[in-house]
């Protein structure tokens, strides 16, 4: 195919191959910056929103919009963003986005009440879903499919990062300066990110139609994504029958339908829906959406057993979980070099499916007196399975599709990322309620309550006092202590083992619905998925690869 016309400051085919490979670093460096920010602010919140609630005011009904709607409009927009970046170039929208993420950094810490922060945390929100998907295309295009995997490994090692840095930064910010300093502090960093990728990102884009934007499809998108994200985080305070939760989800089904049918007939959709007829991207997003339900079971509920059943706090919790994050570290890096070293990644792929379906069927034997180093090592095998799920599945993406469909479709990748862990959130948050309830006076009577008092205290908990029960932090001995009666006080100990119990019990349970997820993906894998050679790869001559690497492909069909 010929070359179209290069215009002036804007490169219209792999250009930035040709950059030195300083320059390259410099821009590799911004992003990655950039995409510690969209991380971290997923969860250096969690520690400062106790203070936030305080200071303004707060109800309890708005306490978890501050990270939901942060949450919704990444996700929502992100697949826009890739859309755009397609058509309009990555540096272009990445500015945008980094631009609009800073706007909503500085709002939200000048916010005066909760309803502002929400506000401001949603247009936090817009501006950080550019930042993952458009990273994520931009090493697609100053690497080729030969060498991108070194690098897309380190993505999945910020995401580690932030997972670590993000409690232990928002608790240290809130108790010795201020809440408020959560969110100035990506100033710096952020404009550090805007400069860089102003002076030495090229405008990159495919070649692909530039007609207008599926305006009504974006619409139609929008609602069906909030629906769906909505009832699922109503789900933690409501039954999935009730209007708010499961009538949600299933008007969110109908409206995606429509939006599907919109799709199949635009001239340039949000989504192509011709990217899902290679079997090797739709066997990638779905592999990807089922392990994001147990990546996230796991990073959720560890945390909240080693608060509540070991006691410590909350900051503390977050240093017991590196184990989990350094396996996901470690073989993030070392499966993204290994694609780049010998251009084949089925392998990988399987192997690191089963290695995450083993290590969370190693903690579904998780019980209240686990030793603490058998419990960091099943979370260490754990997370060496998820690693290679967050850079190899991004470069079979990125090379199963034509140049001018990378940012959708790599934008579609972080979608389906996203939306695999809020629903993987809200069903295994049902199964460790349900459990707990079954598994309570069962474990009481088991450590010495007599059944008539555990039969009590379960009826408690099933009426409504099991989340004040099990609340992180809670000191359960002086719950108990200041709550019962003189004749029950001698039963403190058999009541808090037979609690731990039940908790560790529930929290195992969980595991199992993950462990469902991650064998459902590897069978897929397993059946579906084909090694294609990866484009323009020659493992002992990069240069070759780049001098060789062949013209634009025609796009997927609509």
């Amino acid at each position: 195919m010929d070359q179209a016309p290069a215009t002036p400051g804007v490169a219209q085919s792999d250009p930035a191959l040709d950059l030195p490979q300083r320059r390259k670093m410099e821009i590799l460096l911004a992003i990655l910056l950039g995409l510690f920010l969209s991380a971290l602010d997923q969860t250096i919140v969690g520690t400062a929103l106790p203070r936030i609630v305080g200071e303004l005011r707060g109800s309890n009904e708005l306490y978890t919009w501050v990270v939901t709607v942060y949450l919704l409009t990444a996700t929502i927009t992100g697949v826009f963003y890739g859309k755009l970046s397609d058509l309009y170039g990555r540096r272009p929208m990445l500015l945008i986005g980094v631009s609009i993420f800073l706007l909503g950094s500085v709002s939200s810490g000048l916010s005066w009440s909760m309803e502002s922060l929400i506000l401001f945390r949603g247009l936090q929100g817009i501006g950080a879903g550019a930042l993952f998907p458009i990273s994520l295309a931009v090493i697609a295009d100053l690497f080729t499919p030969a060498e991108r995997g070194k690098y897309q490994g380190l993505f999945g090692a910020v995401f580690g990062l932030s997972s670590i840095i993000g409690p232990l930064l928002g608790g240290w910010l809130t108790e010795n300066i201020s809440w408020h300093w959560i969110f100035f502090v990506n100033l710096p960093v952020g404009l550090l990110t805007l400069v860089i990728i102003y002076r030495y990102l090229p405008t990159v884009r495919g070649r692909g139609s530039h007609r207008s934007l599926d305006y009504l499809g974006a619409v139609v998108f929008t609602v069906a994504v909030s629906l769906l994200m909505i009832g699922l985080t109503n789900k933690a305070a409501s039954d999935w029958s009730s209007v708010w939760v499961g009538g949600l989800i299933a008007a969110s089904f109908v409206v995606g339908a429509i939006f599907l049918f919109i799709e199949s007939r635009a001239a340039e959709p949000i989504i192509p829906l011709g990217l899902f007829r290679d079997r090797g991207y739709s066997v990638t997003i779905l592999a990807t959406f089922l392990a994001s339900i147990g990546f996230f079971g796991a990073i959720i509920f560890l945390p909240r057993w080693f608060q509540f059943v070991r006691g410590v706090s909350p900051t503390e919790s977050g240093l017991q979980v590196l184990a989990l994050l350094a396996g996901v570290i470690l073989s993030s890096v070392i499966s993204g070099m290994l694609v780049s070293r010998t251009g084949r990644y089925r392998n990988l792929a399987i192997g690191s499916l089963a290695t995450m379906s083993i290590g969370i069927l190693l903690l579904t034997g998780l019980r209240a007196d686990t030793d603490l180093p058998v419990l960091w090592a099943w979370m260490f095998i754990t997370g060496l399975g998820i690693g290679p799920t967050l850079s190899v599945f991004t470069i079979v993406v990125q090379s199963v599709v034509p140049f001018e469909r990378l940012g959708v479709a790599t934008s579609s990748l972080t979608f389906f990322r996203q939306i695999g862990g809020s629903v993987g959130l809200a069903l295994v948050g049902t199964i460790f309620a349900q459990s707990f309830g079954s598994q309570l006076q069962l474990q009481l009577v088991a450590a010495g309550v007599p059944a008539p008092a555990a039969g009590r205290i379960a009826a408690a908990a099933a009426s409504g006092a099991g989340d004040q029960l099990t609340a992180a932090g809670t000191d359960l001995a002086a719950t108990l202590s200041a709550v019962l009666p003189a004749p029950l006080q001698p039963l403190i100990p058999a009541i808090v083992s037979g609690v731990h119990e039940a908790f560790s019990l529930a929290i195992a349970d969980t595991f199992w619905f993950g462990l469902l997820a991650t064998s459902v993906a590897l069978v897929a894998v397993v059946l579906a998925l084909h090694e294609r050679p990866l484009r323009g790869f020659a493992p002992r001559d990069v240069k070759a690869a780049v001098a060789t690497r062949p013209a634009l492909e025609a796009p997927a069909a609509d």
